[in-house]
């Protein structure tokens, strides 16, 4: 029995069985490359599910964290600290946002903005509770984060979810307007849907919900947990589109791996959380608020941004000939942007995905027939050029019928 192998039985005799890792334990991460009990080396491909923004043991969070530790760790948000005001001033003054909540995951970034709208409705004497969201949606897994989630199949065995939720196609904004009423307070959208499968708003759709949100009277929420922090080009992906929301959350690759979320919303729309309205013991706390101003800093002031929608061209460019190359009969499409891609297959993805393992490189899924790339904005030609040799093997070593 390998090193991989004992720490996969110890696991399994101890957690719980809601996770199906993958059979190899990670022990180590250097860049975009993480290593395994054995010492075997992969290319990391997924970036912890859209988080590694920077790789793995960038050595700018590695100094803020280690600053941070000698000084501060928590002392909760009965007091002021540093580290969160900087970071709250960093990120307002990078988008529409005037005041910054924080907290630990991205379902508790949308808790905290679906919690929002319906306090903001109640202040102003009117009786809106309802939430408009999409088909496909995924926004977390506390019981509101998961009424907004529309994949049926999170939800099975955990009813009644929150009332007031009605979930309409994504892209439809007819649908939208069919289901807006007086009762509706915000509308809540994905710029790109990720884990129903990398799907970026169709051109016009974000403008759209803008527009029905104003004339309804309800808030716009932009769920940018996977898309923000540069993981589609700009540094939050609705910039793309020069649509601004009421309120933003943001999670996943904002620490670049130390657990942080964050809920961004307008002054007009924040003046609802009045002291004792909401909270969170170890939201924004000193050691991860340091690691996000220096993950701000490397994306923004370091020039990773602009380096990596050169590298992105590259990977668009590639993925597309991987298309081509393979046919009809095996890709449906590639859909994406920046540093996030799902390549739809004609058949179940996981056998791939396990197949790249095997040859070093490790990506995931968005769906059974989805395979999903979102790897740090630090991968350079080499390693997308090294991915998509591999992956394009991998996936014409799939077994076709006829």
């Amino acid at each position: 029995m390998d090193a991989n192998e004992d720490l996969a039985r110890r696991r399994a005799a101890v957690h719980t069985p809601n996770y199906l890792p993958q059979p190899i334990a990670i022990v180590r991460g250097e860049g975009c490359h993480v290593f395994d009990a054995e010492g075997r080396r992969y290319l990391d491909m997924m970036g912890g599910i859209a988080t590694a923004v920077l790789g793995h043991g960038h050595p700018a969070v590695r100094s803020a964290l280690a600053e941070q530790a000698d000084k501060l760790w928590h002392i909760s948000n009965l007091f002021v600290s540093e580290p969160q005001v900087e970071l709250a001033e960093r990120l307002t003054s990078l988008c529409f946002a005037d005041r910054a909540f924080f907290c630990n995951s991205g379902a508790e970034a949308n808790e905290a903005a679906l919690k929002l709208a319906r306090r903001h409705a109640h202040d102003r004497g009117e009786k809106r509770f309802e939430v408009v969201a999409f088909d496909g949606a995924f926004h977390g897994r506390t019981l509101f984060a998961l009424s907004a989630t529309g994949t049926p199949a999170y939800w099975e065995g955990f009813g009644p979810l929150v009332e007031g939720f009605h979930h309409v196609p994504f892209g439809d904004l007819a649908a939208v307007r069919d289901r807006l009423g007086p009762n509706t307070a915000a509308i809540i959208v994905e710029p790109t849907q990720g884990e129903g499968g990398v799907r970026p708003a169709p051109p016009g759709f974000l403008e759209g919900l803008r527009e029905l949100a104003d004339a309804n009277g309800c808030l716009l929420i932009f769920d940018e947990v996977q898309t923000g922090m540069g993981r589609t080009g700009p540094l939050f992906a609705h910039q793309g589109s020069g649509v601004e929301p009421d309120i933003m959350t943001l999670a996943k690759a904002l620490g670049n791996g130390i657990p942080i979320g964050a809920m961004l919303c307008r002054e007009s729309v924040a003046a609802s959380l009045v002291p004792g309205t909401h909270a969170s013991t170890f939201g924004g706390n000193p050691l991860a608020a340091a690691c996000a101003c220096a993950v701000l800093d490397t994306l923004v002031e370091g020039g990773v941004l602009v380096r990596a929608q050169e590298v992105a061209g590259h990977l668009q460019r590639g993925l597309a000939g991987l298309a081509k190359d393979l046919g009809p009969r095996r890709v449906v499409e590639i859909r994406g942007a920046g540093h996030l891609w799902a390549v739809e297959l004609t058949f179940p993805a996981s056998g791939v995905v396990d197949r790249c393992r095997e040859a070093g490189v490790l990506v995931i899924t968005a769906g059974a027939n989805n395979l999903r790339l979102a790897p740090p904005l630090t991968v350079d030609e080499a390693q997308v050029d090294q991915c998509l040799s591999v992956l394009e093997r991998a996936i014409a070593a799939e077994p076709m019928e006829g």
